[in-house]
């Protein structure tokens, strides 16, 4: 018996049976008669039995023929489903990227340069979003890899550095009184807890004047005077607002990045040496020491 299988063969084997007919399956596969009647006899040659018997003016297949034919058809199937999962892996050679918009405008042209530096065959698709949505999208798998903030501390995935937080209001304003108005993000949000905590700490009287689920929004509230914000700095400073040295110092918060399961190493290590590349570049910024980077 033969060591191999032609595919081709039991193509022609299987259209034969679907169109009822020798005359009818040469003319489905595109080969002459005589074409397809050889490539029933090297699968007999090749199988040491007979595939078809003489019915009539017809032919029909035989018991092996009709067991040569159930294999056929899977082992077509399994190639063609191999095929089409193959194409789609060729098709998907896309990183989806996700960035908190805190971070988007300073680490993701760093993090485009890398990745395509490194992975010149891929394309780059961003996501951007707020911390908790990223990491969930990254744990569904829609998301390759994101940076997100950790203002706790306890976050899981790779620790890449610390962004101070600073407080903003527009330029100009002042306290209307006793109570501090405070704008800041939608809950739930570990930024607001500490904003929250910050002023309270010192004995102040807050209220939330205006939330907003984007930092477009909390940066808007901000600069029509609605109140103060707390917000991570990577560098630089909104337009139209001003640093208020005045507030008790809230810190930093971690800046972390969390990767899918199953995500290819070496995707995952550029990302983060890109990551962690762009606060050794900025030394007001903290770096986090080689050995926290598992963490």
């Amino acid at each position: 018996m033969t060591n191999s299988l032609d595919l081709e063969h039991l193509r022609t084997l299987v259209a034969i049976a679907e169109c009822g007919g020798f005359s009818k399956a040469a003319a489905v596969r595109h080969i002459s008669q005589p074409a397809l009647s050889q490539h029933v006899r090297l699968l007999e040659r090749g199988l040491k039995r007979k595939l078809f018997e003489r019915d009539g003016r017809n032919m029909r297949f035989t018991h092996e023929g009709e067991r040569v034919l159930a294999e056929a058809r899977r082992i077509i199937e399994v190639h063609d489903a191999s095929l089409r999962r193959l194409e789609a892996a060729e098709r998907d050679r896309t990183i989806v990227v996700g960035s908190t918009e805190h971070s988007a405008e300073q680490i993701l042209p760093e993090m485009i340069r890398a990745l395509q530096a490194a992975f010149p065959g891929y394309s780059t698709r961003f996501e951007i979003g707020r911390s908790t949505q990223l990491t969930e999208a990254v744990g569904k798998g829609t998301v390759d890899f994101a940076f997100v903030l950790d203002p706790g501390g306890q976050g899981a995935g790779h620790l890449v550095g610390r962004l101070p937080l600073v407080w903003y209001a527009a330029r100009g304003w002042t306290a209307p009184g006793e109570t501090w108005p405070l704008i800041a993000f939608e809950e739930p949000c570990g930024l607001r807890q500490r904003a929250m905590a910050a002023l309270t700490g010192e004995g102040r009287h807050v209220e939330v004047t205006a939330q907003s689920t984007t930092l477009e929004g909390v940066l808007a509230g901000v600069r029509a005077g609605l109140g103060v914000a707390l917000l991570p700095s990577a560098g630089g400073r909104p337009s139209g607002l001003s640093v208020r040295a005045d507030l008790p110092e809230a810190g930093t918060t971690q800046l972390r990045m969390v990767a899918r399961r199953g995500l290819a190493a070496e995707v995952e290590r550029t990302a983060l040496e890109a990551g962690v590349e762009f606060f050794s570049q900025r030394p007001h910024l903290q770096l986090v020491p080689t050995a926290a980077r598992g963490a």
